[in-house]
C-alpha cells in the first residue's frame, strides 16, 4: 500500500480571501480544516483537497507547482478567463509566447495558474483540471509514482508524469533546467499513510525511496515534515481512516 495524497497546501497571506476565490472558481464546497486553516473539498474526480494555511511570508518568487486548466473551445477557455479575472485574478507574463495558445493568470496572492488551449492531446481525457505542473526532475518524479502508487503515464525526454489509477489529474514534472530554490515553497504535498499503514513505517518506507526527514523549526503536531529528492517539503501525517485515489 501507498501513501494517499489527502491535500495541496498553499500558504496565504488571507486565507479566507483565497480560498473563496478558488472555491468560486472551481465550484468547490469550502469548509474548515483541522489543520488551523481552510480547505476545498474537490466536486470532481480530483481526490484531494485544497488546504489554505496562513503565513506572514509574502510570495516573492514563482511557484514550482501551478494549475493547468482545460478548455473545450476557445470560447470556453475565454469564459473561464473572463470569470477569472472577473473573481480577482490578473494576467502575468512568466515568458510565454502568443503561440503557445494556453493564458497565464495569477491569482489574488499572485499564484500563478494556466488555461490551457483546446486540443491539447495530452489533457484529453481530464477533467477541468487537467494536471498539476511542478518543476522537477525526472528521478522526483520516479519517486512520486513509488510514493503515491500512481503509474507513470509519461517518461520521455527527462520529462515524467503521473495519474491516479482512479482519474483526476496528472501530476508532470518538466525536467532540467529546474528552478532556483529560494525560501519555502508555498505548494505543498500532504500525505496520510494507508488505513491497514503506520505513519512511522510509511515515513520509513518513503526514506528508502529517496525522501529525507527535515526539521523546520515549525510545531507540525503529529506530521512528519519531509523532503523529496529534489528537496520539496511535503508532510505526512496519521493513517487515514479509509484510502481511496
Amino acid at each position: 500500500m501507498a501513501s494517499h495524497l489527502l491535500a495541496l497546501c498553499l500558504d496565504a497571506n488571507n486565507p479566507l480571501r483565497l480560498a473563496r476565490f478558488w472555491a468560486g472558481f472551481l465550484g468547490w464546497e469550502l469548509t474548515d480544516d483541522p489543520h488551523d486553516g481552510l480547505a476545498l473539498l474537490p466536486s470532481d474526480d480530483t481526490g484531494f483537497r485544497i488546504r489554505f494555511l496562513p503565513t506572514q511570508e509574502q510570495k516573492a518568487v514563482q511557484n514550482r507547482m501551478h494549475f493547468d486548466l482545460t478548455s473545450t473551445s476557445l470560447e470556453d477557455q475565454q469564459e473561464t478567463v473572463a470569470r477569472a479575472l472577473g473573481l480577482g485574478a490578473r494576467h502575468i507574463d512568466i515568458g510565454q509566447r502568443l503561440e503557445e495558445g494556453h493564458v497565464v493568470l495569477a491569482d489574488p496572492e499572485g499564484n500563478e495558474f494556466c488555461v490551457i488551449e483546446p486540443g491539447n492531446k495530452f489533457l484529453a481525457d481530464c477533467g477541468f483540471i487537467g494536471a498539476l505542473s511542478c518543476d522537477g526532475s525526472q528521478e522526483v518524479g520516479y519517486f512520486w509514482s513509488e510514493a503515491l502508487g500512481w503509474p507513470l503515464v509519461w517518461d520521455q525526454d527527462q520529462e515524467t508524469a503521473i495519474r491516479s489509477p482512479h482519474g483526476g489529474p496528472k501530476v508532470t514534472w518538466g525536467g532540467p533546467p529546474l528552478m532556483p530554490r529560494a525560501g519555502r515553497d508555498r505548494l505543498r504535498f500532504d500525505l496520510a499513510p494507508p488505513a491497514d499503514g503506520d505513519q512511522q513505517a510509511e515515513v520509513e518506507r518513503l526514506v528508502s525511496l529517496g525522501a529525507k526527514r527535515i526539521d523546520t523549526g515549525r510545531d507540525e503536531g503529529s506530521r512528519v515534515v519531509m523532503a523529496d529528492p529534489d528537496g520539496n517539503e511535503f508532510c505526512v501525517g496519521r493513517p487515514m481512516q479509509s484510502a481511496g485515489g
